[in-house]
């Protein structure tokens, strides 16, 4: 128990030192659910990094990573050894949040821990199929391809979540399509980043600003649409304040700016939070 409520700390930790837009919704779930949705967090976090690391050799990435996915999706009690195993060899480049898996995985409620790894496996593996294709993106179908491994499943796995603590009952379509909005948010701020550093680009070809922010807004809307079936509560607002930072950003950077400010942050998320007091 002791361990437990450690790693519940050190999970908090993390869960701060990686992610400025989720640390306050989830930090605002109640205690069970907030294990739940850290542990996913997390854990899909720390799939991420592999993908995403710019030193890690494309081979090794998408070895690692579909290594990873399998063990997730078969577990046995030997879990944590075969995890760090797969880790041993990249210990010197990988970041702790991904190094230590295992942990985010013990600090999920055992009722949801096969929910957490099946998603997490399957973005892993889908992670790998990308990295392979060197991320490239040809036309939307593609572009919903990607953003469904990375955004998508989130979106999957939360509306499971709810209905576990909750009996919340959601359009799974519109929780990939919530996901989605997100991610493609993220797309078109980083866009000059992913460029000039690995020189990938998530528009398809043909495309401009103009088609992918047309992509963002038609997601979000459909992110609003999965919203309608939650109601007034924590869940609601889990959901609320990341779909209202996604917008806010997308608005600032139509403006030639690259990103919310830190007061335009809690302004938004002061303003999500007395729409529900209200």
């Amino acid at each position: 128990m002791k361990e437990k409520v450690k790693l519940q700390k050190t999970a908090k930790e993390m869960l701060k030192a990686t992610s400025r837009t989720f640390y306050i919704p989830i930090s605002a779930l109640p205690n069970e659910l907030k294990e739940a949705v850290t542990s996913a967090y997390l854990c899909m976090r720390a799939i991420d990094e592999i993908e995403d690391h710019p030193q890690f050799p494309a081979e090794q990435k998408i070895k690692l990573l579909r290594n990873i996915s399998e063990l997730l999706e078969n577990p046995t009690v030997e879990l944590e050894q075969q995890l760090t195993n797969q880790f041993e060899p990249y210990t010197h480049i990988l970041p702790s949040v991904t190094l230590q898996l295992y942990d985010w995985i013990v600090v999920c409620p055992q009722e949801v821990q096969p929910n957490v790894l099946h998603y997490t496996a399957v973005m892993a593996k889908g992670m790998a199929d990308w990295v392979e294709k060197g991320f490239e993106v040809t036309n939307e179908q593609d572009l919903d391809d990607y953003t469904y491994y990375v955004a998508g499943l989130v979106g999957e796995l939360l509306s499971e979540l709810w209905a576990w603590y909750d009996n919340v009952e959601t359009d799974q379509e519109l929780a990939v399509a919530f996901g989605r909005g997100l991610q493609a948010v993220n797309i078109i701020r980083n866009r000059d980043e992913d460029l000039e550093r690995d020189g990938v680009d998530f528009f398809p070809e043909g495309w401009d600003r103009k088609e992918m922010f047309n992509y963002a807004r038609k997601n979000l809307a459909l992110g609003l649409r999965y919203m309608e079936n939650l109601k007034p509560g924590p869940i609601y607002n889990f959901c609320k304040i990341p779909h209202a930072l996604a917008q806010g950003t997308l608005e600032a950077i139509e403006k030639g700016r690259e990103k919310l400010s830190r007061t335009e942050v809690v302004k938004i998320v002061g303003r999500v939070a007395k729409e529900q007091i209200l």
